[in-house]
């Protein structure tokens, strides 16, 4: 009696693997842009205009790390 063994992947191929590790990558770069654009504009701001605005210079961080989260 003959037997058959199946050992074939069942999951993503190579080419749609590479794809998704492209697209993971583009995101996390334009993330990364949008949060040291954040994190650079507000940074110039002097403490007057953070305060005009409810934000204290600690608060830098933060905001620009949500501002990259929404994309």
């Amino acid at each position: 009696m003959a037997h058959i063994s199946d050992i074939r992947a069942h999951g993503p191929s190579l080419s749609e693997r590479f794809a998704s590790l492209r697209d993971a990558l583009a995101l996390r770069a334009a993330k990364r842009k949008v949060y040291r654009k954040t994190y650079d504009e507000l940074s110039r701001a002097s403490d007057r205009d953070l305060a005009d605005m409810g934000i204290h210079r600690s608060m830098i961080p933060g905001i620009a790390k949500q501002a990259a989260d929404e994309l």
